[in-house]
């Protein structure tokens, strides 16, 4: 009860760091704070700005301001966006279901072929095939996402013309999505799994040469049965808590995966909103990837729980 006492103030701690931040970042950078709300790029009169100041609130003390800034989060009132002319809460909806599409596919196929592979390579690390791939995963691990989807667009969709270069779908179904997101969770998988195997293939190795795993052996098991059964269960531990601080880095990747792509997500959102300068959609978007990377922690921490039953026990 203690721990997770211990846990729940580190992550309500946490979500009041993120809500503050994103509350004192446009108003303490240099300049007009309304300029920097409204973007540099919108040029309005004088009058018009002391009206937005005053519809704002920004004229009023910062607890005030504060105290209406959470108000307007309890309505998922994220602002407007002047340069798109539209609630920032709509732009976002419309948006992000195809980002956490694309990360939360890549994020599973990347936990699947990296246990299962590192498990192989780890059990049995002197083969050349697992040498191979142990040197192929440190390579694509060493290699930045962005880079790595520059080559497989300008191979697989320019060379070879395999995979549409662009888009999520030419008519909105399964196979048209599932079609032109390949290469994009291609790239993002292989990252993932890259980390997985090189984090997994150490902890098997570890694992092997436990007493239970040695047990086994003596009992007559196969080495297959005795990795599968007993090993991967407590070697994949360490891979919860890589795969909800992944979440985040990988989460950044995509946006530069959409970029190169032209998928129109959270990624060329953001871009363009730089761009354009459009500073209350950067405040909701980076307020709503903050809390994603947040909730995949605490969902990381409640399967760490379940699986390993020693995090349950009181110490």
């Amino acid at each position: 009860m203690h721990s997770a006492v211990k846990k729940t103030l580190r992550y309500l701690s946490s979500f009041a760091l993120i809500v503050t931040l994103n509350f004192a970042l446009p108003r303490f950078m240099p300049g007009d704070p309304v300029k920097n709300l409204i973007g540099e790029d919108v040029y309005v009169s004088e009058a018009v700005m002391e009206e937005i100041r005053t519809e704002l609130g920004l004229n009023r003390p910062l607890i005030e301001q504060f105290s209406a800034y959470l108000q307007g989060l309890l309505r998922f009132d994220l602002g407007y966006s002047y340069h798109l002319h539209s609630p920032v809460s709509e732009v976002l909806q419309a948006r992000i279901g195809w980002t956490l599409l694309l990360v939360g596919v890549s994020v599973v196929l990347g936990a699947i072929l990296g246990i299962l592979l590192g498990a192989y390579a780890g059990w049995k690390p002197e083969t050349k095939l697992n040498r191979g791939i142990y040197c192929g995963f440190i390579a694509i691990s060493c290699t930045p996402p962005y880079f790595l989807a520059l080559l497989f667009l300008g191979i697989f969709a320019f060379k070879l013309g395999l995979f549409p270069f662009k888009g999520f779908y030419d008519t909105p179904t399964i196979g048209s999505v599932a079609y032109h997101l390949f290469l994009p969770v291609s790239v993002l998988a292989l990252f993932s799994a890259s980390r997985n195997f090189l984090v997994m293939r150490g902890s098997v190795i570890q694992e092997k040469e436990q007493l239970y795993a040695l047990y086994a052996r003596a009992k007559g098991l196969y080495d297959t049965s005795i990795l599968f059964r007993h090993v991967v269960k407590n070697a994949s531990l360490p891979i919860i808590t890589l795969l909800a601080l992944d979440f985040g880095f990988l989460f950044s990747g995509a946006l530069f995966i959409e970029i190169v792509f032209s998928l129109n997500g959270m990624g060329t959102l953001i871009y363009d909103a730089i761009i354009g300068k459009d500073y209350p959609l950067l405040q909701g978007a980076f307020l709503v990837i903050a809390l994603s990377v947040l909730l995949a922690n605490i969902f990381a921490d409640l399967l760490y729980a379940a699986v390993d039953p020693r995090v349950r026990r009181p110490a």
